[in-house]
């Protein structure tokens, strides 16, 4: 169903005591992972929520307008950064976990997932969150404004599983693995595994990621 927040629910059984809040990538809608919500194979009562980007101009893609989390006019180290765009997701994210919280979901049992760019959006929402969430899956992904999050306080005892692959020809697996390395040097616990693929979501990875949420 549609929720109020625009975007799409999937609950898989009753009654519902595990949330994820799965964030799409660029230029996608909250339609693009709905079929991961019956691969992963979880217990019955489990609810997906899949939420839209807002529609913007992104400088990367020749400002054409589309669905983003925020604005991306390059991946280099000069590249301006929208932290406004980013700032605003995060906020999103953080309501949805507070909704999620409010229909009675344990903060423990509340997970942020995302890919590509909304990987980044999650890492930055559960990582700098006033309060924990029970876990972080962050696909073929990045760390955005990483001075902002590392330099303050972090939810560094929140599990984080984060995969890219060997042959990815947007996000490089160069700057993942920076990404990775920067979290790590601030204490977070991190899963992280690579895949001889481009920028995509394939089955073993699936499974990698239902075994890893069943452990939690």
């Amino acid at each position: 169903m549609v929720t109020n927040l625009d975007g799409i629910e999937r609950e898989i059984g009753d009654p519902v005591d595990l949330a994820i809040i799965w964030l799409h990538g660029l230029g996608a809608d909250a339609s693009d992972f709905l079929p991961i919500a019956a691969e992963l194979d979880l217990p019955s009562g489990t609810r997906f929520v899949f939420p839209n980007a807002p529609f913007r101009p992104v400088t990367i893609n020749a400002g054409h307008v589309m669905r983003a989390w925020y604005d991306i006019a390059g991946f280099g180290d000069d590249a301006p950064e929208d932290t406004d765009g980013l700032g605003a997701s995060v906020t999103l994210v953080a309501r949805l976990v507070e909704r999620e919280l409010g229909r009675g979901i344990a903060r423990e049992r509340v997970v942020l997932a995302g890919f590509s760019q909304g990987g980044a959006v999650v890492l930055h929402a559960g990582l700098g969150a006033a309060g924990p969430v029970g876990g972080i899956i962050a696909l073929s992904t990045y760390l955005p404004a990483a001075a902002r999050l590392t330099a303050g306080a972090m939810q560094t005892g929140v599990p984080v599983l984060l995969a890219h692959g060997t042959a990815d020809p947007v996000i490089p697996l160069a700057l993942a693995e920076r990404s990775r390395r920067l979290l790590v040097a601030r204490g977070v616990e991190v899963d992280w595994s690579t895949w001889p693929m481009g920028h995509e979501v394939t089955r073993e990875e699936t499974e990698r990621i239902s075994s890893w949420l069943r452990r939690l």
